[in-house]
């Protein structure tokens, strides 16, 4: 284990011990060039690394594809090839061709319980390499050149559930519905290099095992940067280049609206949060909605800008109510002044949000009313499902249904809003407006999905808010109604839930509970299911450089833009 304060604190520990063993350094042409740890190469920006995939398929021709354990470092939770892992800086793994496959022997082993001495007698096919980078979130990245193997054999399975949380062989139709998303790998993520294999090396010979296996191609196929679907952006970038091209305009929009307000006290109170940085992701979304539509004008920056200020209005409210004393990594305003600055100083940003829209010459008038109704109903919206999820704290029992009813009020309702106003500014049809609605929706739906789940799994400085307080609080997100609903004994889950405070021993205790049980598995998928909705509402967009940002946005809400 390494010292505290490393990127591994607080991960599986027989995940966290694997990250010492060192991987191969590599050239572009794949020669040894160093050795680095896996945690090295695998976080930051990485270093180019050996790899290999193994592609096992039995006499029926299905191939083995398993699902990554949620305890694994990188791309937890995410289905994947045969197996795939690394050579290590070690005997017996350094050659480039023997090297990977004596490798895969030592994984097959480990993840999937096939003895070496079986594996042995298995002749691998080496069909070909690929280099590509994908990145998992922020800390996370691999940065490979990938040794493709095939093996034919009925291999008897039995998978390391530390490695592995479930496998499946699959047949030819299931593979294709599992790289196009249908049915229920709608739901399911699947990971960049497997698709990428797919693509490359299996798709065309798709319905013939022997001509995989006999395939050879030469080279190093180059697939560059690739995002989680394996097209070859990094992901996020395009949406992050927007979002910079974009920012300083609402921002200065922003601030000038905000100094409407003479006093000193409550010009400060309003604008306290604003010093805390932010993408400005709500501002800015009226206008990359508009460029997907091909309709974008200077009165969505004003837009923007009025639904950014309403949004902070809700947030100083908000922390007054839940009494969370940070946002953003500042001083909540309750604490930075008061309860009453704070209060007035919402109530004079909710005022303002709609005067600069009103006073707007960018705004066609035509419009404008269409316009004010739907920011209103969304205001309306976060204030019932605030007053739901205040009221939830003292129920016996909440839904699902009730839960996700909530959250579309108390945080889907502005993305809704941004997109549905975005679109009418843009001069869309109907159609096309409440296409983008629907879109708006089920991204704040899986916003918030994770939003629930990264409170769990996250620390107080990244998240800006206290790590784990739903919990503490006693907030009812999927998780916990999962949770409490569940037969399954949970006791430190019980001990720490709705306790207002609790010591981090206890708080880990009760999220091992909360994965053991599959209560944050359960919240992912009904992420998923959001995300996947999201996507099919693009699909009606013609394709377009500014679709694509929509689509790399509704992706990240995988792994959140704050």
């Amino acid at each position: 284990m390494t010292s505290e304060g490393t990127p591994i604190d607080g991960y599986d520990m027989a995940q966290s011990q694997m990250m010492q063993e060192k991987c191969i350094l590599v050239n572009e042409e794949d020669d040894i060039i160093g050795s680095e740890t896996k945690l090295s190469v695998h976080s930051g920006d990485g270093f180019r690394h050996r790899a290999f995939s193994v592609l096992i398929y039995d006499s029926k021709g299905r191939l083995l594809v398993q699902k990554r354990s949620s305890d694994k470092i990188t791309f937890p939770n995410v289905w994947a090839n045969s197996c795939c892992s690394h050579p290590l800086d070690i005997d017996g793994e350094r050659d480039n061709g023997q090297g990977a496959e004596n490798a895969a022997r030592r994984k097959l082993n480990q993840e999937l319980g096939i003895p070496e001495e079986v594996s042995l007698d298995w002749d691998f096919s080496h069909i070909g390499k690929m280099e590509y980078s994908a990145r998992w979130d922020t800390e996370w990245v691999e940065w490979e050149i990938d040794h493709i193997l095939v093996v034919k054999s009925d291999a008897d399975i039995n998978h390391n559930e530390n490695e592995i949380s479930e496998v499946l062989w699959a047949d030819v139709e299931t593979l294709e519905k599992m790289m196009s998303g249908e049915g229920r790998w709608a739901e399911e993520i699947v990971a960049p290099w497997f698709k990428l294999i797919w693509r490359n090396f299996i798709q065309d010979n798709r319905q013939d095992v022997s001509a995989i296996a006999n395939s050879k191609i030469p080279g190093i196929v180059r697939c560059g940067e690739v995002d989680m679907d394996g097209n070859s952006v990094r992901p996020g970038h395009n949406l992050l280049e927007a979002l910079g091209v974009h920012r300083e305009i609402v921002e200065r929009e922003i601030m000038t609206s905000l100094g409407k307000m003479g006093q000193e006290t409550l010009y400060s109170a309003m604008t306290h949060l604003f010093k805390g940085g932010g993408k400005r992701l709500r501002a800015i979304l009226p206008r990359l909605v508009a460029e997907a539509l091909d309709g974008a004008n200077e009165g969505h920056y004003t837009l923007g800008a009025s639904i950014e200020i309403i949004h902070n209005f809700t947030l100083i409210h908000d922390d007054i109510i839940d009494q969370d004393p940070i946002r953003r990594g500042l001083e909540a305003v309750h604490v930075a002044y008061d309860d009453a600055t704070a209060i007035n100083a919402g109530d004079a940003m909710l005022a303002v949000g709609f005067e600069i829209l009103a006073e707007s010459d960018k705004i066609p008038s035509e419009n404008l009313g269409h316009i004010i109704t739907s920011i209103g109903e969304m205001v309306r919206k976060v204030a019932e499902g605030q007053q739901e999820d205040i009221e939830f704290e003292n129920r016996e029992s909440v839904t699902e249904k009730e839960y996700i009813a909530m959250i579309a009020g108390k945080t889907s309702a502005m993305f809704e809003t941004c997109a549905r106003t975005g679109a009418i500014l843009a001069k869309a049809n109907d159609d096309e407006v409440g296409n983008m609605a629907e879109w708006g929706l089920n991204l704040g739906l899986c916003f918030q999905l994770m939003d629930d789940l990264i409170d769990l799994t996250g620390d107080t400085k990244t998240l800006g808010k206290p790590a784990g307080s739903d919990i503490v609080q006693g907030k009812r997100t999927l998780i916990a109604i999962h949770a409490l609903q569940c037969d399954q004994p949970m006791p430190f889950f019980q001990k720490v839930y709705a306790s207002g405070e609790c010591s981090k021993e206890d708080l880990a205790m009760a999220v091992k509970e909360l994965e053991d049980a599959g209560s944050v598995e359960y919240a992912r998928s009904r992420a998923l299911h959001h995300h996947s909705i999201a996507h099919q509402c693009l699909d009606k967009l013609e394709s377009n450089e500014a679709v694509s940002v929509l689509r790399e946005l509704t992706d990240f809400q995988l792994i959140r833009i704050n």
